[in-house]
């Protein structure tokens, strides 16, 4: 129902929508039951293979084992979604990706424009500071990307993107506990080529894509794709007038490839700028202080923080293959990585200086990857070598003015500086055995692999109270040291090997049976917000609190997931319909939770915030997960029309077998959640395809629906009644007309139609019990107002595209 509820417990408005909106809604909604009736079906890694020819699923290749194969036939978990069809559909930008594959979480972390939250699985990480290293592997082009900053990679210039669920580290480059998103972008052809594409769509949307590429001679070509991407913003800043949640990005790729019979050479690059505002979020509940009122619009914000906001990236990477002979291939793959980032975060959005959070964050990364391939009628495989050398480094005010006023230290500052350097080098190796070649077992491939890796990683945290507000990195100018509360330096080298096995049956060529086991490793790190002053009791044991209690605060453990994995993937009805399934169980153990609290500071009896970081102890995940498509008939209502659809949903029972907290430790296991980690998620998208003539130009036309949806999703390990997201679904269509030729597209889409609103990320320092109920009355952990601050995905637009190609 469309109502209107009033003020709930928490001085939070009710629900309001107008008249219209309900009957949008209400129409959209009844439009939307004729095609899950049909089918419920989502698009995801067998999007591509609605694509059909005289009703047969078109091959989809993947290179998830390093090698080209198809989908089908790879023994993991593995989706895939071509470029043309992220164009299609109107993808914005790989957080797209999240409502289509099953058991995957993707969303712009809290605060930030471009910088990536990803989990798969249940595993994950979402805090990007300094030290705390992604559990799922970012790749473009097979290159590694160390920080999470500047990752929400934008739909151009891309052939696929790949998704592999479950550890990964036998075939790629850094060894990955939860999964690994690959981003591959398009190789040049052997053509002159110039692409053109622009959209305008609501909230002044305006993108422009040039794509450009020339064979210099029959063996060398050069190109490059430069795109301007720009929108203006969802909500505004009440306070500082600016357009909030708006999108400002200028961003270059470009390469250079040499290609004969033996050697292949690709020189690439890119580089981004995002010069959008600073994100403000909105408060799910009134001022504790003030009264402030909780804002109607969600995506407006009155926080007051002003400065620079700003994220720069780039990189550029050398390949190199050499293929020996007809079995045997060495490729090594050299990259170097920069980004520049300063945010301004207003953790409490509000007006004055509550929890005031400037932060810079600069990375760097060299990366080496050699690799030897063999490829054989009966064997196929690699071994390889990795190295990489990056450097974090993070540095951040936490203004806490208003408080720092009432006891007499106006402008208070609890001001941390990160800086983390990661020196990793890896042996791995992988190889399938084809066993029917070997020892005449029919259809039967077994594949081993193995993985050793050592992590050293070297930290030094500083923690400085100030007074007098912003430290000049931030433009203060009047700021003074009251006390140093950390100065550590520290360093720690973890070592680990990891182990993969399959077993694969294929009784024919339209089935794919396989079973597999693999161990996903993630090093350990030192804390780049602890605060040594708070060590005040002993834990390494030795009768004194001294700096080997410092080192043991500060550290967190490696963490491990033992996975294990069930599959079938099989072609029916004449490859008119693809069916993976895959039933898997995961042992996590050693957990890395990251967090920060409020408490005061034993140096100065200022209040300020100390970070903890812990290793929970374990937890457990069991899930099933099923993907496919189905090319339902052909010639419907005219000639050469068609109706497909495809499909996919997950189902993840994640929970905590232990999780350690207090002092002394209590097991409060049943008490906490996985983060980020819904228990049920899945997709239907249907397409219906038929032939359309426009001024002369023979082509087709596409309707494409999707319906995707996700149930009860918590934002961080203690439950949160205030900024948990509700189970919601979320309805979008495009209509695409494209030439026969390919050379010209004209789309309309739709995102969000029903303007749904639903929380992807928020800031809480509100205290909690143990069981996550709120104390009450509402008591701040941090600063005064107290902070239940969300941040929410797009509402309903509308986008208009016109591609060209020359």
């Amino acid at each position: 129902m469309c109502t209107s509820t009033p003020v709930d417990e928490y001085g939070r408005p009710g629900v309001r929508r107008s008249a219209a909106r309900c009957l949008v809604a209400a129409l959209l909604a009844g439009a939307a039951l004729p095609l899950t009736a049909v089918a419920p079906a989502l698009a995801q890694d067998q999007d591509d293979a609605a694509e059909t020819t005289d009703g047969v699923m078109e091959r989809i290749t993947v290179t998830a084992r390093r090698r080209d194969e198809s989908l089908q036939d790879v023994p993991i978990a593995v989706s895939a979604v071509s470029g043309e069809r992220l164009e299609q559909v109107g993808a914005p930008d790989i957080t797209y990706l999240t409502q289509s594959i099953p058991n995957t979480t993707l969303k712009v972390s809290r605060g930030t424009n471009s910088t990536l939250t990803a989990f798969i699985r249940g595993v994950g990480q979402q805090d990007p500071v300094a030290g705390f290293e992604s559990g799922v592997g970012i790749y473009i082009d097979d290159v590694y990307l160390n920080r999470p900053q500047g990752a929400v990679l934008d739909i151009y210039d891309v052939e696929r993107v790949e998704v592999l669920r479950g550890p990964q580290g036998t075939l790629y480059g850094r060894n990955t506990v939860g999964g690994a998103l690959k981003y591959v972008t398009r190789r040049l052809g052997d053509e002159p080529r110039l692409k053109l594409r622009g959209s305008a769509g609501t909230f002044g949307q305006f993108d422009i894509i040039g794509t450009a590429e020339v064979p210099v001679t029959d063996n060398f070509a050069v190109g490059g794709s430069v795109a301007y991407l720009s929108r203006k913003g969802y909500g505004d800043n009440l306070t500082t007038g600016e357009e909030n949640y708006n999108k400002d990005i200028l961003a270059f790729r470009g390469s250079a490839e040499f290609n004969n019979e033996t050697v292949s050479v690709r020189l690439s690059g890119d580089y981004l700028k995002d010069k959008s505002n600073p994100k403000g979020g909105h408060r799910v509940i009134p001022g504790l202080l003030t009264g402030a009122p909780v804002l109607d619009d969600v995506f407006d914000a009155r926080g007051g923080i002003t400065g620079e906001n700003e994220a720069e990236a780039y990189g550029a990477a050398l390949h190199i293959s050499i293929e020996l002979n007809d079995r045997w291939t060495i490729k090594n793959i050299a990259a170097y990585r920069k980004d520049d980032n300063i945010q301004q975060i207003d953790f409490d959005s509000l007006p004055s200086a509550d929890v005031d959070v400037p932060v810079i964050y600069e990375n760097e990364q060299w990366t080496e990857e050699l690799q030897l391939l063999y490829e054989s009628d009966a064997i196929a495989g690699l071994v390889g070598f990795y190295y990489i050398d990056a450097q974090a480094f993070d540095v951040f005010d936490v203004v806490l003015d208003v408080v720092g006023t009432a006891i007499g230290l106006p402008g208070l500052n609890a001001n941390t500086l990160g800086n983390v350097d990661t020196a990793s080098w890896s042996i791995f190796g992988d190889f399938t055995f084809d066993l029917e070649e070997i020892i005449g077992l029919d259809g039967v491939e077994l594949a081993v692999g193995g993985r050793y890796t050592s992590d050293k990683r070297t930290s030094r945290v500083l923690r400085r109270t100030f007074i007098g507000g912003n430290t000049p990195e931030f433009g203060g100018t009047s700021s003074a040291l009251l006390a140093t509360t950390s100065d550590f330096n520290g360093s720690e080298t973890f070592t680990d090997f990891s182990p993969r096995v399959s077993l694969a049956w294929s009784p024919n060529i339209n089935h794919n049976f396989y079973v597999s086991y693999a161990q996903g490793f993630k090093g350990g790190s030192f804390d780049p917000r602890g605060q040594s002053s708070a060590v005040l009791i002993d834990l390494d044991g030795d009768g004194d609190v001294d700096d080997d209690d410092v080192f043991e605060f500060f550290l967190f453990e490696p963490e491990e997931v033992d996975s294990y994995e069930v599959g079938w993937k099989s072609t029916l009805a004449e490859g008119r319909v693809t069916s993976n399934l895959a039933v898997f169980y995961a042992d996590y153990t050693n957990v890395q939770i990251p967090g920060s609290q409020g408490g005061t500071d034993p140096m100065t009896g200022a209040p300020t915030f100390i970070g903890v970081t812990t290793n929970a102890g374990g937890a457990e995940f069991f899930g099933i997960e099923w993907e496919g498509t189905a090319d339902v008939a052909n010639d419907i209502f005219t000639a050469g029309d068609n109706f497909s659809f495809a499909w996919g949903g997950g189902w993840i029972d994640a929970d905590y077998t232990q999780f350690e907290s207090g002092v002394p430790p209590v097991d409060i296991s049943d008490l906490r959640v996985i983060q980020n980690t819904p228990e049920w998620s899945g997709a239907v998208t249907t397409t219906y395809r038929r032939p359309l003539e426009v001024f002369s130009q023979t082509g087709s036309i596409a309707l494409i629906s999707s319906l995707s949806w996700k149930s009860l999703t918590h934002q961080f390990e203690v439950p949160n009644e205030l900024i948990d997201q509700e189970a919601y679904a979320l309805f979008d269509a495009s209509l695409v007309w494209t030439s026969d030729d390919g050379r010209f597209q004209v789309g309309i889409h739709g995102k969000n139609l029903t303007d749904k609103e639903y929380i992807v990320a928020g800031y809480n320092f509100l205290a909690q019990n143990v069981d996550g109920s709120f104390v009450q009355p509402l008591t701040p952990a941090l600063g005064v107002e107290g902070i239940q601050t969300v941040f929410f995905g797009p509402p309903r637009t509308v986008t208009g595209t016109v591609q060209i190609i020359f």
